[in-house]
């Protein structure tokens, strides 16, 4: 039976059990909306929680709202794909940055009460930097809020048979009626809901996954014969003038490309991210909202990368042939080796990782246009209520653009790929200049400005070359790794030379925005359990980069 299911296409076989788990938990999401509506009162309600989430729930929603399309599908497609070296989105380029933004950059966002990472970028340089940010903010989210669509539709269309439109259609439904009615407090209730969901739906399958192929040994041992060993290991194949690694980039490109550009620009700069630790109610739940998350976020991979990597053993000639992509590797699981009752389970997980990425799309694109674009630009100086009943037109605006783009995404083998091929456009310049900005208070307006721009247009035409001439690098992967470093390069150059020629703000008015440029109160706002050895910021991230360095020693 497993063997007739590995050999055919993915189509679930759910019993009633299944759909009535999949049934209680839509409900509980729309229920949620509901009760979270009667909290929503103000635009700062509805885009930021009025700043009131204790830090254990935004933890829990930060590191839940990452678990969408990219972290289950496109993980288990490069566990697939690429094997263990998938451990480096983890180890170096997603917790070390997690660090980062709760000891550095939060005390910097937090302390200047800003609500957006756009208006951080106003309070610094200025409005031309914001405008040129918020817009290319809101283009990126609303295209990865297709990749999180496109995954769902995936699973719905596997499971029902239905259509791929009609599948992605009705997946937006879902999120558009709970972000509409309870704003982010519905979005962060749900996904720490959802975290629970996601764990209890991935760990039967990695757990059953693994005794079908005869445990760890058994996994290794196929693994070696059909994919070689470099397979198993994280590093093999790194060094210079040995580049023979899966991801086709040395440990240089690796290190500075995905753990310092891609990997800081994304989690210090990406306000999807990052809003969940706006939402806390004082500057220590602020801080400790990444670090808490780090911690979950280091175990992510026993059951994304080791189901992709069950994938490669059992099913690695339909991906060789063309017959499955990469991002079928989890669903194809699901329906090879759950039986009814935990299939439900699963499929229900599923469901609720999707639905935790594009809600974090969605909450976070309708706080920046409606803060940072409508009523910076547009509608400024009306009535709160004005930006409240935007910001709910704006969700709806968001999901049907979402929609769209979700048909964009279908069009790629692996939505790992993709997603990191718009972090390279976006992302990684904001990062630089946001350290560059941070770090050096002559960077001017201008500076900013230029460099930006033309760092979203380097990766730009790097990746149109690599398109043009795919020899230009080894994997589309190492195209993005490059990509973003060419972009942080162009950034430090430009930013640096315009700024030499151009005026800076007087020194006074950085009091906050710049290191060293006055003081930032870490503890004003405190309470006493705030001050518990246990809660200490410096501890839980030595904790998380320790933690990092022993994962990594049997895979080296």
């Amino acid at each position: 039976m497993v063997l007739a299911a590995a050999n055919n296409g993915i189509r679930l076989d759910l019993g009633w059990v299944d759909y009535l788990m999949i049934i209680v938990y839509f409900a509980v999401v729309i229920g949620i909306g509901f009760t979270a509506r009667r909290q929503v009162r103000t635009s700062m309600d509805f885009f930021l929680s009025g700043r009131s989430m204790p830090a254990w729930i935004t933890g829990l929603a930060f590191v839940s709202a990452n678990l969408g399309a990219t972290e289950i599908l496109g993980m288990a497609a490069n566990g697939a794909q690429i094997g263990m070296a998938t451990l480096h989105y983890y180890l170096v380029g997603a917790v070390p940055a997690m660090v980062f933004l709760g000891l550095v950059m939060m005390p910097f966002y937090y302390g200047s009460k800003v609500r957006s990472v756009p208006e951080f970028m106003l309070r610094r340089f200025g409005k031309a930097p914001h405008l040129v940010n918020s817009i290319a903010f809101a283009v990126s989210n609303v295209l990865i809020a297709g990749i999180n669509l496109y995954a769902m539709a995936i699973v719905i269309e596997a499971m029902l048979g239905w259509p791929e439109w009609l599948a992605i259609i009705v997946s937006a439904g879902f999120v558009l009626v709970y972000i509409t009615l309870g704003g982010l407090s519905s979005a962060i209730y749900n996904e720490v809901m959802q975290f629970f969901v996601i764990i209890a739906g991935l760990i039967p399958l990695t757990i059953v996954g693994l005794h079908r192929v005869g445990g760890w040994d058994g996994l290794t041992t196929a693994i070696t014969k059909t994919q070689g060993v470099q397979h198993l290991q994280a590093w093999a194949g790194t060094g210079f003038g040995d580049v023979t690694n899966p991801i086709g980039a040395n440990w240089l490109a690796i290190v500075l490309g995905l753990g310092f550009v891609l990997g800081f620009g994304y989690w210090t700069t990406n306000f999807t991210e990052v809003q969940r630790a706006f939402s806390a109610k004082n500057m220590s739940a602020a801080r400790r909202t990444p670090l808490i998350a780090a911690i979950p976020k280091l175990f992510i991979p026993a059951i994304v990368v080791i189901p992709g990597l069950i994938a490669a053993a059992v099913v690695g000639n339909q991906f060789a042939s063309g017959a499955l992509d990469y991002n079928d590797a989890i669903p194809k699981l699901i329906q090879m080796y759950l039986p009814t009752g935990v299939l439900g389970v699963a499929v229900t997980g599923l469901l609720a990782s999707f639905m935790a990425g594009m809600a974090a799309n969605v909450s976070s694109f309708n706080t920046v246009f409606t803060y940072d674009i409508w009523q910076r630009y547009i509608k400024p100086n009306m009535p709160d209520v004005h930006y409240l009943k935007t910001g709910r037109w704006v969700t709806v605006v968001g999901v049907l653009i979402g929609i769209a783009t979700a048909f964009i995404a279908a069009q790629a083998s692996n939505i790992m790929t993709y997603m990191q091929t718009l972090f390279s456009f976006f992302n990684a310049p904001l990062f630089a200049v946001f350290i560059l900005g941070l770090l050096w208070k002559r960077m001017t307006t201008q500076g900013a400005l230029w460099g930006y721009i033309l760092g979203i247009v380097t990766p730009t035409i790097t990746w149109i070359a690599y398109l043009v001439n795919p020899k230009l690098f080894a994997t589309g992967t190492a195209e993005t790794l490059y990509g973003a470093i060419i972009s942080f390069v162009t950034v430090l150059v430009v930013g640096f030379v315009v700024s030499m020629f151009t005026k800076p703000k007087a020194e006074k008015e950085l009091g906050g925005l710049v290191y060293g440029v006055g003081k930032i109160d870490l503890h004003g706002d405190s309470v006493a359990t705030d001050t518990a050895w246990y809660r200490s910021p410096a501890l839980l991230g030595t904790v998380a980069l320790v933690l990092c360095v022993v994962l990594y020693l049997p895979f080296l």
